[in-house]
């Protein structure tokens, strides 16, 4: 890796998708520490899980997205599998597509997007891969009526990849008002929809309003798959720790979809690992650590608003050229700053600054004393390069 070779003293990583503290060094949540050291002292056995996972973390999950008071939950037609993190459980989700859709079948993914989104499709047999337009580059916002046209447009009963919040890499999400009008078109278009939930409680520090789009989806009656990650809002990034869910019209589906993702999972992987589920059922299952991490999580996520409003501060004091508002409306640890292939470039060979060359930058990979660098190299990109 290019970043770990440089020799710079004052070069920056704002590629990596993890969180940083104040100091760019890897934060572990208090309560996990907590947690893990519990853990340790009651002596419990290292058994192998259900093929499934463990059922108190899988339960625990899914109320934590859709909410205690869920009637799919109430009614017992979700069905769920303990996936590893969220590239697993997307994985898991689309090995079941596989097996009963077509390989022609459209599958849709934002424009842009993250990279393994369209990587897993084709790994699954799946050729074709197409975009839906969804960011606006002049706005640096969600393009919503181009990407409600292409939906529309798309044939009945595609495969449809959404993110439920802090979108990767634009930063831009859609409001509830946003996703009640797109729930309609999913229904009434029978799309198959997945949906990428790894930041809840991570992109704004609220963990009820970043589950909206789950819940919004859920109550319009639409069947639907989810793939969640403890990664980013836990710090169990090595752990790799994940749900998959799917929200059914019936018990008796719900209880299909389980035996066919217990299936999936037995010639894949066995069976998934058990410390790091122990920690967040742990968490998510007691009032008290609840509440702790919940505190964490929103402290987080508010550093990370923070250093959006200390780098738009120093661009403006710098004058430079351009609207930057976009950077603070923007949502979650990354930002599509709309700088161009170029002027990344320039940020990596002159600066030290390494990002992707979309333009995308990890904001949790700022702290205070690195947003004057990282304005000034901006600046001068800007400035200087076309």
């Amino acid at each position: 890796m290019r970043y770990k070779a440089d020799t710079h003293p004052e070069k920056l990583d704002l590629g990596v998708g993890a969180y940083r503290d104040e100091n760019g060094k890897p934060h572990v949540l208090k309560v996990v520490r907590k947690v893990d050291q519990q853990l340790v002292e009651s002596k419990l056995d290292k058994e192998y899980l259900p093929i499934d996972g463990s059922p108190a973390f899988r339960e625990a999950a899914m109320k934590l997205l859709f909410g205690q008071d869920c009637t799919s939950l109430k009614e017992k037609r979700i069905a769920s599998c303990q996936g590893l993190s969220g590239t697993g459980s997307l994985r898991l989700v689309l090995e079941l597509f596989k097996m009963f859709l077509d390989k022609s079948t459209k599958c849709y993914y934002s424009s842009p997007t993250w990279g393994n989104h369209i990587t897993m499709f084709k790994v699954c047999g799946f050729s074709n891969v197409v975009p839906y337009r969804y960011f606006d580059s002049k706005t640096k916002g969600v393009a919503f009526k181009e990407m409600m046209d292409d939906l529309q447009a798309a044939p009945e009963k595609s495969i449809v990849l959404l993110q439920s919040c802090a979108h990767n890499p634009t930063g831009a999400d859609l409001t509830k008002d946003q996703w009640e009008k797109l729930a309609v078109l999913l229904k009434a278009k029978k799309h198959y929809c997945l949906l990428d939930s790894a930041y809840q409680g991570f992109a704004t520090g609220d963990i009820d309003g970043d589950a909206t789009a789950a819940r919004v989806l859920e109550n319009s009656g639409l069947e639907f798959a989810v793939a969640m990650s403890f990664a980013k809002n836990m710090g169990l990034y090595g752990e790799r720790i994940g749900c998959a869910g799917f929200v059914c019209s019936t018990v008796q589906a719900a209880e299909h979809i389980t035996s066919q993702l217990k299936a999936i999972v037995r010639p894949l992987y066995s069976n998934p690992p058990s410390h790091g589920a122990r920690i967040a059922a742990a968490i998510l299952t007691d009032p008290k650590l609840y509440a702790e991490w919940e505190t964490e999580v929103k402290e987080m996520a508010h550093r990370i608003k923070h250093m959006r409003e200390l780098l738009f501060s120093e661009l403006k004091r710098l004058n430079t050229p351009g609207d930057w508002s976009h950077i603070v409306k923007q949502i979650g640890m990354f930002s599509f700053t709309g700088l161009t292939a170029p002027q990344c470039q320039h940020l990596i060979t002159k600066y030290h600054v390494y990002l992707l060359d979309n333009g995308r930058i990890s904001i949790a990979g700022l702290c205070a004393k690195t947003v004057p660098y990282l304005a000034a190299a901006m600046h001068d990109a800007v400035t200087n390069i076309q």
